[in-house]
């Protein structure tokens, strides 16, 4: 199992929200560019980008994530926003390894399918999940989806993997959602990666225990509650 430092970029800084909450900004660094050079160089394997403004519609970081992708030495997911495949193409030939999916892949199932089949391999699938209903749009809207239907549906399609967020733990550093996690990975034919909560190195062994393959962290990494440079050492690889 990897752990995946998470950069969030808002207004053209990176930031940690808490509860994904736009009023809840806990952490902003104006320089995304040596954020991401220092997880890297801490020993981290991947990291993972979110447009916070092209995912709510306040905007993009388009610039911002070209440049961190042509700067990465590590493979990188990047999400936020990416609602058609002009958008997944674009960042394919920035240098991103994966394009994680969100509102659109929950809502459309034809164009997620026809997606999914264009870029094999190369797609993550996020399902935010708040009391086991997929959440879209930012986190706005809570659709009659039970994420396991969901996870189901997404077995037939050549992804890279899905990344599975307990929302209502997003920035709250109390744990994560082991039942919920679990129970993803038992249902999921590709690689699950846990979001939301993860706090500890307790944490991130209790996933590991229950099939996970990755966890992207965030505000445990910002805060210093948990010690980069021991994550990176136990889960770099």
């Amino acid at each position: 199992m990897i752990a995946i430092p998470a950069v969030d970029l808002r207004g053209g800084s990176c930031v940690q929200l808490v509860g994904g909450d736009y009023d809840a900004e806990r952490i902003r660094l104006d320089d995304p560019l040596s954020v991401a050079r220092e997880w890297t160089r801490t020993g981290f394997p991947r990291l993972h980008i979110v447009d916070l403004d092209a995912a709510t519609g306040r905007g993009n970081n388009r610039d911002i994530i070209r440049d961190l992708l042509r700067d990465a030495s590590v493979p990188v997911q990047v999400g936020g926003g990416v609602r058609d495949e002009a958008q997944i193409d674009r960042l394919l030939d920035d240098g991103a390894s994966y394009v994680v999916v969100g509102t659109r892949a929950v809502e459309d199932e034809s164009w997620r399918e026809e997606m999914a089949n264009r870029f094999p391999g190369q797609l993550i699938v996020a399902a935010d999940v708040r009391e086991r209903r997929v959440v879209t749009k930012g986190w706005a809207e809570t659709s009659r989806l039970d994420v396991l239907d969901f996870v189901e549906e997404l077995n037939a399609l050549p992804l890279a993997g899905v990344l599975v967020t307990a929302v209502h733990l997003e920035g709250q550093m109390q744990g994560t959602d082991l039942p919920l996690m679990e129970d993803v990975a038992e249902a999921s034919r590709w690689p699950v990666l846990a979001s939301g909560g993860v706090t500890s190195l307790d944490d991130m062994r209790a996933l590991e225990h229950r099939g996970l393959a990755g966890a992207v962290l965030g505000m445990a990494l910002y805060t210093g509650v948990i010690d980069a440079r021991r994550l990176a050492e136990e889960f770099g690889a």
